[in-house]
């Protein structure tokens, strides 16, 4: 391939990254824009041309996959022999050859997790030092660090930048753990990933013999997702170019969403004042999404608060695609249930399973999800997070309630002794005001009283017995049971932020309701923002088919509190709240249904549930709260025509399809009205 045929790949703006080989260079570049296409050619490029030499070169990215994509690009534009790192493993290599000439021996070892060393200094200083607050507090070591904040400035930074102490701690008493931390290390002899960049960072400032021979290795300097490099990263990447401004850096404000981790996109939307004469380059050209997907994305960063950056406008270069969907469902579990429907059928028409993503705020959300899909029998995989039942602290809460169920006392109401016995795996009344571990290991918590409220409410409603603590262990046995299921090749279920970098033919953004997104947790400006850019990245995951939704309620049958949204509230259909239009159109929702399929939906109801109760298994099991719906608005009167309901298996089929068509025949007119056959 000639230099000219690599450049004919190209548009213009990517053009004109690819031949700005001299001198600082700026890209911005939107979501789908083809910034690792522009940037992997800009190296070819330059190496085709004999301004580079391959092994002059350093890439530089955030994650072990997005790096091995450059590799694999470079390889197959004919630049073997680039190295493209994340920043710890190029500092790691390079600190693991130059440590012997400059302290001598093997370097120490790397402690790749931090629990038991911070468990160590807490003990010493005096904190709790559970599982929970030994996690978040490893996470504000790490955040310190990465900031360049030393125990006698941590008081003061974390005042300065408005950041709560975990666990409600004295900031005073996290600036000695800081201490006592780096004590433990020394004594046994290990380093942190922090510290390899640290410890790298000093050896190029303190010692002109190594930096001189890294500046003689490395002259070509390319950073990737520059909007998230914290200052630690940029001080060693300052001690790589040594003064140089060999330097080209791509990065997109409008998707900064780590800054609780240290992040800042203040060196990207700076660099044209730090580096006079810097060449800028914006990608908006937006190859991944259909226009319907491109233009909300727009309007959703376009509405960005005051003090915010101007976002790059994106102009979508496909073809038209199917339109936003939008729903609004009664409750979690209809929410969960009905786009486990929508992506049966999706499947059915030709997409992928593996194509799909259902992308929520946080992991505690999975759960519901998870029991939704494997109900639909559709594969599924859990990306960013523990599968429910696999956390460990859920399978201790429910060792407690297993244990309680057998001396409980079957007069007291199921939801409050089945909190009484969850306060035992620490589960509190209201959530902890931090962010991290403790608020994901509340929120799992939280969902088992949840799931007790809805099993005593089932029985209450079914007039049997009231429910106890052992139907509750039975319903969470049954449930953990039932998530088996396959975790590859299926639906993706993610958080937004481990969706960053990927993306999918078909996104659900569920749980989008005031509370939830935003986090009730972000309470400054900036918080919120960077939640509403959470947002934005999530939409701009879909290449072609995108449905944003929330739920009303938290639990079947409560009240209707919630709201879109404040991010979406003005681009909801009919602003200022979900129109009644989208929620004729929403899978699940039923407040719009007519007299007759009402009144099948109850009777269809009754008889699942007594159904479930007689055979000791989980609704659910017996059929999904979805495919009850859509039996309800098609009533079909024959086995041929049922067996053309989604969720309606063979096996499903000569269980129960006598008696499914048993009751939609009662509740059906004597002089049935005609209607049309939605098959």
């Amino acid at each position: 391939m000639s230099p000219d045929d690599l450049l004919t790949a190209l548009d213009p703006e990517q053009r004109a990254v690819a031949t700005a080989l001299r001198g600082p260079v700026c890209v911005l570049a939107g979501a789908g824009t083809g910034k690792t296409r522009a940037i992997t050619h800009r190296i070819a490029y330059g190496i085709r041309t004999g301004v580079y030499r391959a092994d002059h070169v350093l890439a530089v990215t955030f994650t072990a996959r997005a790096a091995g994509e450059m590799r694999t690009r470079l390889r197959t534009l004919g630049a073997s022999g680039v190295q493209a790192r994340t920043f710890h493993a190029a500092a790691l290599r390079q600190l693991t050859y130059f440590w012997p000439k400059v302290v001598g021996g093997a370097p120490p070892r790397l402690v790749e997790a931090k629990a038991q060393v911070v468990a160590e200094a807490a003990r010493r200083v005096g904190l709790p030092a559970d599982r929970t607050g030994v996690r978040d507090l490893a996470g504000e070591i790490e955040w310190a660090k990465v900031s360049l904040v030393v125990p006698d400035e941590y008081a003061l930074a974390v005042a300065a930048v408005d950041r709560p102490v975990p666990g409600g701690h004295d900031a005073a008493a996290v600036a000695r753990l800081m201490t006592a931390y780096e004590q433990v290390k020394d004594e046994r002899g290990v380093i942190d990933f922090e510290d390899v960049l640290l410890l790298l960072a000093a050896m190029l400032a303190e010692r002109p013999d190594v930096a001189r021979e890294v500046h003689g290795q490395y002259r070509h300097f390319v950073v990737d997702e520059y909007q998230d490099v914290s200052p630690l990263q940029q001080y060693l990447l300052d001690q790589w170019l040594g003064g140089r401004q060999e330097l080209c850096v791509v990065g997109d404000p409008s998707q900064t969403i780590y800054s609780f981790a240290g992040a800042t996109p203040h060196h990207l939307l700076t660099f044209a004042r730090s580096h006079p004469g810097a060449q800028v380059v914006r990608l908006v050209r937006d190859y991944r999404s259909t226009p319907q997907v491109v233009e909300l994305a727009n309007r959703v960063i376009a509405s960005a608060g005051r003090g915010s950056v101007a976002p790059l406008e994106l102009r979508a270069q496909r073809p038209d695609g199917p339109a936003v969907r939008w729903a609004a469902y009664a409750d979690d579990e209809a929410e969960a249930a009905g786009i486990a429907a929508a992506a049966v059928r999706l499947v059915a028409d030709g997409v992928p399973a593996s194509q799909i993503a259902v992308l929520y705020r946080t992991n505690a959300q999975a759960e519901a999800f998870e029991e939704a899909f494997a109900t639909a029998g559709l594969a599924y995989q859990v990306r960013g997070g523990e599968r429910f039942f696999a956390r460990r602290d859920v399978r201790e809460a429910i060792v407690f309630l297993r244990g309680g169920a057998r001396a409980a006392d079957e007069q007291v109401p199921l939801g409050q002794a089945a909190r009484d016995l969850l306060r035992n795996a620490g589960w509190t009344e209201q959530a902890p005001p931090t962010r991290g571990a403790a608020r994901e290991k509340w929120e799992a918590l939280n969902a088992l009283a949840g799931l007790a409220d809805e099993v005593e409410a089932r029985a209450r409603t079914a007039g049997g017995t009231p429910a106890t603590v052992a139907d509750l262990v039975a319903e969470l046995d049954e449930r953990a049971a039932a998530q088996h299921a396959p975790t590859v090749e299926g639906v993706t279920l993610a958080s937004l932020h481990a969706a960053k970098g990927l993306e999918w033919d078909a996104v659900f953004l569920a749980g989008l309701s005031d509370g939830l997104l935003p986090t009730s947790l972000a309470e400054t400006p900036d918080a919120i923002e960077e939640e509403r850019r959470l947002l934005y990245v999530g939409v701009t995951r879909a290449r072609e088919h995108l449905q944003l939704s929330y739920a009303r309620s938290r639990l079947p049958g409560g009240r209707a509190t919630r709201r879109p949204s404040r991010f979406l509230e003005a681009l909801w259909p009919g602003a200022g709240g979900p129109a009644r239009q989208a929620a004729r159109h929403s899978p699940g929702t039923d407040d719009e249904l007519d007299p007759r399929t009402r009144a099948a939906l109850d009777a269809l109801v009754r008889w699942r549930d007594e159904r479930a109760r007689d055979l000791g298994v989980s609704t659910g099991r017996v059929l999904a709260t979805h495919v009850l719906h859509t039996l309800a608005r098609r009533r079909p009167a024959t086995r041929e025509e049922l067996a053309l309901v989604p969720g309606i298996g063979a096996q499903t089929l000569a269980v129960v399809g006598d008696d499914v068509l048993a009751v939609l025949a009662a509740t059906a007119p004597t002089a049935p009205a005609s209607r049309p056959w939605s098959g």
